[in-house]
């Protein structure tokens, strides 16, 4: 039987439809840990028996999707803000069979997840229902047509499981695709020729310079006797994770009194960071040391094989009034020096900014999602956007006051280096946008043609009014 193949020009049009299939998945870290071994095939099939109350709806290899799963994914969706626009159920159901199949094979391929960072995710998800539904827990269990708390939560974390694991099936299937400069250009060709080349919007290209407030010796000593402190009371017996709660300026681990799983083959925080934590024995506290983000001492509590279950307790000097004077008054110098001509934008990024990224490139942003310098207007962070919209191209703005996860305070000023109108893309000036067009669509062919050959080769029953669906995919196994 033939597989089926989809043309490059359908994927593209297709390819906000693929983003909601494929993209509506939560963040997870890298870390991993084994994971519990899977029922067979057979198992799976009699389970169906004892849930037969809700109806299945689906088998796909191990795992199986009930009648009333299409309405909590819909419920989820919303919930998370997504938008599901013209989308059928019958489509919605096709991704949802997609996400099994994917984890199927991510099982068979024996990939793994971390059950830590699932369970700590499906907290946060259960605070945030609470939240924004205002609902009490009970009326939440209720929703979810749970018995109990325990139940929602298992029900939650098995979802979350399926995504990472579709998500990561994905991930390696289109892990070694690449595109040429020759398939990039007969892109282009083929949407030219059809009268179909996108618009992008109007573009910026932002420059700015950055003085960050400098820290005394003082204040960093400061701090470090504080950290000395802790880690000799501790022990002496006190609790790590109490001064965590007390006194720890990491607001995103702070919740969970410090907790990090770091896995020596898969590199989390920074390097800093994991030399200590890695030369420490279990029950061992590190001398105060320094990062980007201030100062740390770490308590390790467990090492697993590869993998350490870390606490930390993070203390950022204080800046005085007279360093941040100090910088105040040197980037107004700058600015000034700019404005009169006495030094160019990008000569004065090089000499005095204090933005490591940026400084060398005379002061240029590098946009993280297309790696060049142009940003699209109608795509910056709101408070982003209102720092640069009124600049006029050459343009110096006033001092601005900003923050960042490691400065609590900074000043910059910014200018529009360029400024690109709406226009349709052009292979020259757009190339890079282009190419991951090309290589978005080439990936979206992989993982399509993968889904063709996976379908013919898993144990898939369909059942009841899903089978009147039209599926984009083979899933009712139909002569080709």
């Amino acid at each position: 039987m033939p597989l089926k193949t989809r043309p490059l020009k359908l994927t593209i049009k297709n390819y906000l439809t693929f983003c909601l299939i494929h993209c509506f998945a939560l963040s997870y870290t890298q870390e991993i840990i084994e994971d519990t071994p899977t029922a067979t095939q057979k198992d799976t099939v009699i389970n169906t028996q004892r849930i037969k109350a809700d109806g299945v709806a689906a088998v796909i290899g191990e795992f199986i999707l009930l009648d009333s799963d299409l309405d909590k994914e819909i419920e989820q969706i919303k919930a998370q803000g997504g938008d599901l626009g013209n989308t059928s159920r019958c489509e919605l159901f096709g991704t949802m069979l997609e996400r099994k199949l994917y984890a199927q094979h991510a099982i068979q391929d024996s990939i793994t997840v971390n059950e830590l960072q699932l369970r700590s995710q499906v907290e946060q998800q259960i605070n945030y229902f609470l939240q924004e539904s205002k609902m009490s827990m009970d009326e939440l269990v209720k929703f979810y047509r749970k018995n109990s708390e325990e139940d929602l939560r298992e029900e939650l974390y098995e979802t979350n499981k399926s995504q990472y694991l579709s998500s990561e099936m994905q991930k390696k299937i289109i892990d070694k695709v690449e595109v040429t400069p020759e398939e990039v250009r007969q892109f282009y060709n083929d949407l030219k020729n059809d009268n179909e080349l996108p618009t992008f919007g109007a573009e910026l290209q932002i420059a700015q310079i950055v003085v960050i407030p400098e820290v005394t010796d003082q204040a960093k000593q400061v701090v470090i006797d504080r950290l000395k402190q802790y880690k000799k009371e501790v022990e002496e017996g006190a609790s790590f994770t109490t001064k965590v709660l007390f006194y720890s300026e990491d607001s995103g681990s702070k919740s969970t009194g410090g907790k990090y799983t770091l896995n020596r083959k898969r590199p989390q925080m920074v390097k800093e960071f994991r030399d200590v934590a890695f030369t420490l024995q279990e029950g061992e506290v590190s001398e105060p040391f320094e990062t980007d983000f201030g100062y740390h001492i770490i308590l390790l509590e467990k090492i697993r094989g590869q993998e350490y279950d870390v606490r930390h307790i993070l203390l950022r000097p204080e800046l005085t009034q007279e360093a941040i004077q100090k910088a105040k008054d040197e980037i107004d110098l700058v600015r000034s020096k700019i404005v009169d001509g006495s030094i160019t934008f990008e000569e004065a990024a090089k000499e005095f900014s204090d933005e490591k990224e940026t400084k060398e490139e005379g002061g240029k942003l590098i946009n993280p999602q297309t790696q060049d310098y142009n940003f699209e207007l109608t795509k910056l962070d709101p408070e982003f956007y209102v720092q640069v919209q009124d600049l006029k191209e050459g343009e110096i703005s006033p001092v601005l006051q900003d923050q960042d996860r490691i400065n609590r305070i900074k000043f910059k000023i910014m200018m529009v280096a360029n400024r690109t109108d709406e226009h349709l893309a052009d292979f020259s000036q757009d190339y890079l946008k282009i190419k991951q067009l090309t290589l978005q669509s080439k990936q979206f062919e992989a993982i399509a043609e993968w889904q063709d050959k996976a379908i013919l080769d898993t144990y898939i029953k369909i059942n009841g009014g899903f089978r009147d669906c039209e599926f984009n995919g083979n899933w009712l196994k139909k002569e080709q």
